[in-house]
């Protein structure tokens, strides 16, 4: 089992003929994603050798999903066509938009998640890594090499960077799905649909939720822990060390007085039952004591 992202689904790239879309789509063709097929209106009807496969392009992502059944769309769009892009894609029908682009306008996602949510499609990101479901597909930037062979943690992080850490410091054991929903101010899926679909995921033993400094969405995430989620969950907040009062580079690392601070959401965390490691590798160590 996995969320969101299984063996069966077909996968297209938007923006999978620029630079940084081929070489994550060479990356998502090796670790087993059925690609399917890219998107760009200029090179409408070419194909595309990618390692030896011959992609179809498309020149509009409902061309794309009527000849080939796409049911998950990875965007690799700039930022000022990203809004455009999101649009198409809920426009055509496709469940499940990965928007990996960083420095979206924050007043367009919100315009375009309100358009996706009202669609049915469901959004990870801005700004994020994607997920992975290891063995079965990996859309999005996440390294497939590092935690390569399925298990029964799920992981749901703000940060790329950490998603990587934790999945290579678990690799042994594995992970059923690994979601980066990314750190901007407005995502399209949440700390708390993670936590969800992995209560409901009876391959899912353990869940590791990964937050940080800035806002209360972890905050939001204790008090459905505490009231809807039977499986044990091991947290990490990044930002223990952050200089207080110093501006944080990430979008959603805004801190207002004690709101927002990685010991707030902590004690939130803690008090909905979740044990929270000081640093990644600490977090590791409670996740491997708890399934010991």
């Amino acid at each position: 089992m996995a969320i969101f992202l299984s063996k069966e689904s077909k996968v297209i790239v938007q923006g999978m003929t620029g630079s940084e879309g081929m070489k994550h789509t060479k990356r998502m063709l090796a670790s087993g994603t059925d690609i399917v097929g890219g998107v760009n209106p200029r090179k409408a009807g070419q194909d595309v050798d990618v390692d030896g496969r011959s992609v179809p392009v498309f020149g509009s992502v409902a061309q794309a999903r009527e000849a080939t059944g796409a049911d998950v769309s990875v965007l690799f769009v700039p930022p000022a066509f990203s809004k455009a892009a999101v649009v198409e894609a809920a426009d055509a029908g496709i469940p499940l938009a990965v928007a990996i682009t960083e420095g979206i306008p924050v007043h367009d996602a919100v315009a375009f998640r309100a358009y996706a949510q009202e669609r049915g499609t469901r959004i990870i990101g801005p700004n994020c890594p994607g997920l992975i479901s290891p063995g079965q597909s990996n859309a999005g930037i996440i390294p497939a090499d590092i935690a390569p062979e399925p298990g029964r943690i799920g992981l749901v992080s703000k940060s790329g960077t950490l998603t990587y850490q934790l999945m290579y410091e678990l690799r042994e054991i594995g992970f059923s799905s690994c979601v980066g929903i990314g750190g901007d101010p407005v995502i399209g899926t949440t700390h708390i649909d993670c936590l969800a679909a992995f209560e409901e995921d009876p391959e899912t033993d353990l869940i590791v939720m990964i937050g940080e400094i800035g806002g209360d969405a972890e905050e939001r995430a204790a008090e459905f822990i505490k009231e809807n989620v039977t499986k044990p969950v091991i947290g990490y907040v990044a930002g223990f060390t952050a200089p207080e009062g110093k501006t944080m580079g990430h979008a959603g690392a805004i801190v207002s007085g004690s709101s927002g601070t990685a010991q707030a959401k902590k004690e939130a965390l803690e008090a909905a039952g979740v044990r929270v490691g000081e640093t990644p590798t600490a977090t590791a160590r409670l996740v491997l004591d708890r399934l010991a």
